[in-house]
């Protein structure tokens, strides 16, 4: 390697370490400063105190019901994530597999609702769940209920293409030969696409949980009742008072960041094999 090429291979890494240590800092910050006082974070002290645990009691002590809020924001990105990861992929492999100009029109379609902002289907949305209401076989997804979240986000439009897209790199060959072999075509999906999609459906997991894990517009809309509420209105609510206890909200933080970044690390080889397209085991 010569002067020149080192000299590059220098800068990148002088380049690299600067993008790295912006990227862990703030990560690194809100650690710190959950085990200190208010006032040290406002003082912006960058030293690790012995407050945490005083933060976790004053927390768990508090009127913000974080625990219940903590198991209500799991429920629903557990069932989203599940019901997502079923629904999707069945859309997005009969899309792919079963192509006719009808399929491809509707999937058009549904790459066009990508193009809408949710905030211009905010008040549509609640005025549709409102009248669920009143009908008691939908009650179960009327406003002010866990379904009502969930409901419109196992279905969505990223997914589905994530899916499709990915489900071009299955061997036809296999649905051909378990065709010939006598599987229904149910069997061919559950027995032979799933397992051999597995690193997809390993990274649409990642995205969906933590999608639903921190999403905060349409849960602060459909959940009214403050035992319904999910950590991200809660987190808000902690902030939006006269004289926030920045230990105590950054240690709701830490603890509400903890499923994300397990499900992540836990995931993370297969999430960077379904992110390019990869359908090796």
């Amino acid at each position: 390697m010569n002067k020149k090429a080192k000299c590059i291979r220098v800068i990148e890494y002088i380049i690299l370490t600067i993008l790295t240590i912006l990227s862990v800092f703030p990560f690194l910050w809100m650690i710190i400063a959950a085990t200190n006082q208010s006032v040290d974070v406002t003082k912006g002290r960058l030293l690790p105190g012995t407050y945490f645990l005083e933060n976790v009691k004053h927390l768990l002590q508090s009127d913000l019901n974080y625990m219940i809020s903590f198991k209500n924001s799991l429920l629903i990105a557990v069932i989203t994530t599940t019901l997502a990861m079923v629904v999707s992929s069945c859309a997005g492999y009969a899309i792919e597999i079963y192509r006719s100009k009808a399929k491809d029109f509707i999937f058009n379609f549904i790459l066009l609702s990508m193009m809408v902002p949710f905030a211009a289907l905010m008040v549509p949305l609640f005025r549709l769940f409102t009248n669920f209401k009143n009908i008691p076989i939908l009650k179960i997804i009327a406003l002010d209920s866990e379904g009502s979240v969930i409901i419109i986000s196992i279905a969505t439009a990223f997914l589905i293409f994530f899916f499709r897209q990915n489900t071009r790199t299955f061997p036809r060959e296999l649905v051909e030969a378990a065709r010939i072999d006598g599987l229904s075509e149910f069997h061919i999906f559950a027995k032979i696409y799933m397992p051999t999609m597995k690193s997809t459906y390993a990274a649409a997991t990642v995205v969906t949980f933590m999608s639903s894990w921190n999403n905060y517009l349409w849960p602060l809309i459909a959940l009214q009742s403050e035992k319904k509420r999910t950590l991200p209105l809660v987190i808000s609510a902690m902030g939006s008072s006269y004289t926030p206890d920045y230990g105590m909200m950054m240690t709701a933080v830490v603890i509400a960041t903890i499923p994300t970044a397990l499900i992540f690390f836990l995931m993370q080889k297969q999430f960077v094999a379904g992110m390019t397209g990869s359908v090796k085991g």
